[in-house]
């Protein structure tokens, strides 16, 4: 195998919740390598990624849209399509958290971590699934799942469900798609310096605590994720299908 089994050239790819944070730097990253990237957020206006990704010499777009709403999808990957000509690429990156007590946990608060975490990703992965299928050449869907799809967090009981089942659903899509050269995998990224963890790392003890249990006795940063998003979104990984892997400094092997 070359080095251009990583290339994605001639791909066209959409990465949700790309305005910032590890959808940014994935979305960005699938470009310099490459693709075509459409990019989303909720925010009205995009961010840095786009200007990176034209800078890089590739199309893109930005979709604003809440993935609690489920018009959303098909007009996500309809854009796709309409700006690209195919989609190639699909990585489900978009995720909220909401942190309370188990027993006060608000229903609105679980009803939208199911919806943007999980239900979004199965409808936007059988909406592109399915123009994959029709086009028959094959394609990559990418999950973001998270350590929460292994333990069970503290105070997360929405976000360790919905990561729960994320890791499940990318287990069940690649085994009826694996065969017609559709590769469905996920990334579970560990700890990382994003919006997301602001409220852990500005709590000393627990930053602490978090810190002393990472071997690699750091934070990850979005570009720790790039390049298992590369290879997972390239024909390096033509072979893998239902992986769930895990970019976390060590911390599952603590």
């Amino acid at each position: 195998m070359s080095l251009e089994a990583f290339q994605l050239n001639g791909k066209n790819a959409l990465v949700t919740g790309s305005h910032r944070g590890l959808g940014a730097a994935i979305a960005v990253a699938l470009a310099k390598a490459g693709a075509n990237v459409g990019c989303h957020g909720r925010d009205p206006k995009p961010g840095p990624s786009c200007a990176e990704i034209l800078a890089a010499g590739r199309k893109t777009f930005y979709f604003s849209g809440d993935l609690a709403d489920s018009k959303v999808y098909p007009g996500l990957i309809e854009k796709t399509v309409a700006e690209f000509g195919s989609i190639d690429i699909l990585v489900n990156n978009a995720g909220v958290i909401r942190r309370a007590p188990a027993s006060e946990y608000p229903t609105e608060f679980w009803d939208e971590l199911i919806a943007v975490n999980l239900t979004a990703v199965f409808r936007l992965s059988q909406l592109a699934g399915w123009h994959m299928l029709q086009k028959g050449t094959g394609g990559k869907i990418l999950n973001i799942a998270s350590l929460l799809s292994f333990q069970g967090g503290i105070l997360v009981p929405a976000y360790a469900a919905a990561k729960g089942g994320v890791a499940q659903l990318t287990k069940a899509l690649a085994n009826e798609w694996a065969s017609k050269g559709i590769n469905v995998n996920a990334i579970a990224p560990g700890y990382m310096a994003t919006d997301n963890t602001t409220v852990l790392r500005n709590d000393p003890v627990r930053s602490r605590q978090i810190l002393e249990r990472i071997p690699a006795a750091r934070w990850g940063e979005p570009l720790d994720i790039a390049g298992a998003a590369i290879f997972l979104c390239s024909s390096a990984s033509d072979y893998v299908h239902g992986h769930v892997l895990a970019v976390d400094g060590g911390w599952l092997a603590r």
